[in-house]
């Protein structure tokens, strides 16, 4: 795969307005402003294909894109400290609960943590109740580029000892400089 045909398909509000399950889904998920939108629009090569904002919040919807007429990629709302009622969470939630449990081809979830801080309580269930439902995922690291070498590896080394994953097992990234894109593409290519 070569992630360089892709399109937005639609954005997905209800359960019944999903597409056709006619490719693998790849759906990747984070907290607000984690940088989901920049590492998927580096990981095609588009700098504006995904929506990106400051302000948490931004994506309200499964968002789909058709990659290589061969892969669905699935931008799902961010969790965490998005600015919106209580009522808009739930919503949310229920969204997102409902397609990761009951959608027959997805493949993969990518879960997207910044690198900078401390494992978070929402990252540390959503990665536990993957392993719980038997759901693949691949762990990604963002925003590698704003530390050094060292701070770096001793973050990473955190996180990957809060989630109990090997370094091999997750993937450093920068949307900045495409640390860790190419492994990330291949790691999702044999999803499909």
């Amino acid at each position: 795969m070569v992630f360089t045909k892709v399109s937005f398909l639609r954005s997905v509000y209800h359960h019944r307005d999903l597409p056709a399950p006619d490719f693998p889904e790849i759906a990747f998920a984070g907290r607000s402003n984690v940088g989901k939108s920049s590492l998927i629009n580096r990981l095609v090569g588009r700098r504006n294909l995904v929506k990106t904002s400051s302000r948490p919040g931004k994506t309200q919807s499964l968002n789909y894109f058709v990659v290589d007429d061969r892969l669905y990629l699935v931008d799902l709302p961010g969790y965490g400290f998005a600015r919106v009622s209580k009522g808009v969470r739930s919503f949310w939630q229920k969204l997102i609960t409902g397609y990761l449990e009951n959608r027959e081809n997805l493949a993969c979830v990518v879960v997207i943590i910044d690198v900078r801080h401390e494992l978070k309580e929402y990252d540390r269930s959503l990665v536990e109740w993957l392993r719980h439902q038997g759901l693949d995922f691949v762990a990604v690291y963002t925003k590698a580029d704003k530390l050094t070498g060292n701070k770096l590896a001793v973050c990473a080394a955190g996180l990957d000892a809060a989630l109990t994953l090997r370094p091999d097992d997750r993937v450093l990234f920068s949307s900045k400089t495409g640390l860790g894109c190419d492994r990330l593409k291949t790691l999702l290519a044999s999803y499909v």
